[in-house]
């Protein structure tokens, strides 16, 4: 992956193409201080790990710019967030995730609200990385209430 992003920058700067420039750039030097903070090379599920809190980052901040109607800023931080999904692996559709929500359910007897920190664990061990653990909460507050 880290070669990956080192040619994709390599391209994107003969491109000309600043945004996906500065975004590939603050994403290489995460990684970088992540490299050395284990003091070893990372393997892939920690890049993985490190671009979704990137994108985490990015969806909070689109939040707050939306909150205080800054267009400007939201328009600019969801492009980088495209970018930055692009290397993630395919996520769960939002059907996918109910459907999931609705097998744990089902296998584990699930059925008060007061279970839904219960389907969440499940859910997260079983979909580790596919799954947007926000919607899956709202999707499973939904069907145990």
């Amino acid at each position: 992956m880290q070669d990956r992003l080192e040619s994709d920058l390599k391209s994107a700067l003969k491109a000309g193409d600043k945004r996906r420039v500065s975004t590939l750039r603050l994403l290489l030097a995460a990684l970088k201080n992540e490299r050395i903070q284990a003091q070893r090379a990372l393997t892939g599920e920690e890049v993985e790990a490190a671009i979704r809190r990137a994108i985490k980052q990015r969806r909070e901040a689109i939040e707050q710019y939306e909150r205080g109607g800054r267009k400007d800023l939201v328009e600019s931080e969801s492009e980088e967030l495209a970018i930055l999904q692009g290397y993630l692996p395919q996520g769960l559709s939002e059907a996918e995730v109910e459907q999931a929500v609705r097998d744990v359910m089902a296998e584990k007897g699930f059925t008060s609200v007061k279970d839904v920190g219960l389907v969440m664990k499940e859910l997260m061990a079983r979909h580790r990385g596919r799954l947007d653990g926000k919607l899956a909460q709202e999707i499973a507050r939904r069907l145990l209430s």
